[in-house]
Formats: C-alpha cells, sequence, structure tokens
C-alpha cells in the first residue's frame, strides 16, 4: 500500500503524462496530470490561461491547485508540468506531502525531437522556428529547471528507452 502521493515531473516532452497514466494501471492508482485538472477546473486551456491571465498569475493558479491535490487523502499519481517546481514554493510542497518523488531525466536531443512535432500546442515555445533554435532554448531551460528537479528523490533515466522501461524503475523504487 502506497502511504504518499508518488510525484513525477520532468521537462515537458519526457512523457510525464503518459508514465503516470500506465502507472495509474501498474498501481490501480489514480492518476492526475496537474495542467488537465487546471484545465478542467477553469473550463480554459493551459494556452488560453497564458494569453489572457499572463504567466506570473497562471503559476499563482498552478500553485493553489497543486495544493489542493496534495491535500487529499486519496493517494493519487500525479504529473506536474514542466515548469511546476520551479516556481513559488511547489518543490517543497511536492517534498514535504511526497516521500516518492520521480524526475523522469530526458535528453535535450530526445526532447527537441519530441517537442518539435507538438510545438503549436505549448504555449511556451509556440514562437520558435527551428530544431537548433528549439535545442537551444531547452538546453537553457534545463540548466535553469536542473536545481529544482535534481531535489526529486529519485532521477530516473530515459534515454529513449520507451514508457514500460521508465515505469518498472519508478516501481523499483517506490517507498511504500
Amino acid at each position: 500500500m502506497i502511504n504518499s502521493h508518488i510525484v513525477v515531473l520532468g521537462y515537458m516532452g519526457c512523457g510525464k503524462t503518459t508514465v503516470s497514466s500506465k502507472l495509474e494501471t501498474i498501481l490501480n492508482l489514480p492518476s492526475i496530470d496537474l495542467d488537465q485538472f487546471i484545465e478542467n477546473e477553469l473550463n480554459m486551456s493551459i494556452s488560453q490561461i497564458f494569453d489572457t491571465k499572463g504567466q506570473i498569475e497562471f503559476r499563482k493558479i498552478e500553485n493553489r491547485f497543486l495544493e489542493i491535490l496534495l491535500n487529499k487523502k486519496t493517494k493519487s499519481i500525479i504529473s506536474l508540468g514542466g515548469g511546476t517546481p520551479c516556481y513559488h514554493n511547489n518543490m517543497d510542497l511536492v517534498l514535504k506531502y511526497s516521500k516518492n518523488v520521480f524526475f523522469i531525466k530526458t535528453s535535450t536531443e530526445v526532447l527537441s525531437s519530441r517537442l518539435y512535432k507538438e510545438k503549436s500546442k505549448r504555449p511556451i515555445i509556440k514562437s520558435i522556428s527551428s530544431v537548433s533554435e528549439l535545442k537551444n532554448f531547452i538546453s537553457k531551460h534545463l540548466f535553469e529547471r536542473m536545481i529544482f528537479y535534481n531535489q526529486a528523490h529519485h532521477v530516473i533515466d530515459d534515454n529513449d528507452n520507451g514508457i514500460d522501461s521508465v515505469c518498472r524503475k519508478i516501481v523499483s523504487k517506490l517507498i511504500l
């Protein structure tokens, strides 16, 4: 029996939501994507929130809803947005409420390849025009965010080995 939430974090495109959904099946726990939860609660897409309220207001909203999820009694698998750990006291909150925090570490090459194909859906990168520009953007962001990501209890190297491999690594490290 899992006695704390499982929190999955990492840069956008690393597969947090997909991994969490797969873990839901394996562990028979509900999985909640923080961005989807916010969209459902506000009846707006993340892009719409960014466009109408701005990034600063989005980060306040994100913090509020993260705390709501972490305070739920029913244990779940929570996948964070890529920037969530880096704002307000979000990483401290996550570490306070969970003993099972996992950072999915994915290379810049793999991330840029995945994200370039879906950049129109990602407000923070939609205006980037080339793969090399995206790689530079990701490298800079990862450098800035690594101090937060590395606070996770476990670092899971993705190495583009697939969702099943990442899930097996997470399950083997769970603290019950």
